[in-house]
């Protein structure tokens, strides 16, 4: 069956930059309840993919949405959405997005959110951190937080009813990590993150500090092909200082179009912009000479290293191009 997908805004505000989506489900987020979900469930809110609308689509209930839809409220009130964070964290704003929704989006929204541990209950108590907002159709609605905190749920209130196509959450992970703790230092949950990049034609680098296994091949990062001399590149800080024991660089889905090699530079970063680092990252120590890869396949890299050295940020080069589905760095915290 034929689709229209919803387009990506052509301008993101300043607060989305460097942040995760906490509403991911890949890192766990779910739908904990709603006040009403006839037309379409809420759990296609939290897609990661962008919307998707089928114009001869129906079900039982209506026209078939890509998104959370409630039925038309005739008694006062307002419908809500209570959404579990994939990791709790510091809350920057949010895309409250109604793309397809024309006649049927709501016209204003509003988002709370709460610290609890376990689920909210009649007892919680929900802060404010976005003021009520006007919604249009078909559009991406970019809302920043006005309350700094930590939060491990949000509520979506949308005034009075309607639908949302998606929901983004940008933030950034708050992880107890501590000296000795041996993690993936490279976990985007713990709040890794990839700073830059030279090349994501087919594929967000981001992607491959995603917790859960790559699904296909566009669930990675993939560079464009390349005709000129030189390597492709990815800049990753990581959650927390440490010393890297083994590096995991897995090829899954990438059968004709992987790195023909890999290899890793280090460095413990102190001070400068993610600018900045662009170009001291050339010069940072090799800590993986490079290696070869094969397709579609999971590569462990530990006695290849060369002595451990305790970093901060890695760069990740690819020969000469191609993609990766997940990476993944064992280490141990060192704070210093």
């Amino acid at each position: 069956m034929e689709f229209i997908e919803a387009q990506a805004p052509a301008e993101l505000p300043l607060f989305t930059q460097g942040q995760l989506d906490l509403a991911d489900p890949r890192l766990g987020a779910e739908i904990v309840s709603c006040s009403d979900q006839f037309f379409a469930p809420a759990p296609r809110m939290l897609a990661p993919e962008p919307a998707r609308f089928y114009p001869d689509r129906y079900d039982d209930h209506g026209k078939w949405m890509d998104g959370w839809e409630s039925r038309r409220r005739r008694n006062g009130g307002h419908d809500w959405c209570i959404v579990k964070l994939g990791v709790a964290g510091v809350i920057a704003g949010f895309d409250i997005d109604t793309s397809f929704f024309t006649g049927n989006f709501p016209p204003g929204a509003m988002v709370e959110a709460c610290l609890v541990e376990g689920t909210p209950d009649a007892a919680t108590q929900w802060t404010a951190i976005t003021p009520s907002v006007s919604l249009g159709p078909d559009a991406h609605h970019f809302v920043a937080a006005e309350v700094v905190g930590t939060w491990s749920h949000i509520r979506l209130n949308i005034l009075p009813d309607g639908g949302v196509a998606r929901l983004r959450v940008y933030g950034s992970p708050v992880a107890e990590l501590n000296n000795g703790d041996a993690v993936n230092l490279a976990a985007r949950e713990l709040g890794a993150r990839v700073l830059a990049w030279n090349d994501s034609h087919y594929g967000d680098p981001n992607r491959i500090l995603l917790p859960t296994p790559g699904v296909n091949m566009g669930d990675g990062w993939e560079t464009r092909r390349r005709r000129e001399p030189g390597n492709d590149w990815c800049i990753v800080a990581l959650a927390a200082p440490g010393v890297i024991e083994e590096f995991t660089i897995d090829t899954a889905f990438f059968k004709g179009n992987y790195p023909d090699k890999c290899s890793v530079q280090g460095a413990l970063v102190e001070a400068g912009t993610d600018e900045s680092l662009i170009t001291q990252s050339m010069f940072w120590d090799e800590l993986l000479p490079p290696q070869k890869l094969s397709a579609d396949s999971v590569h462990q890299f530990g006695a290849e290293m060369d002595a451990p050295k305790r970093v901060t940020h890695l760069r990740i080069n690819i020969y000469p191009d191609g993609g990766i589905s997940r990476l993944r760095v064992k280490g141990r915290v060192d704070r210093g």
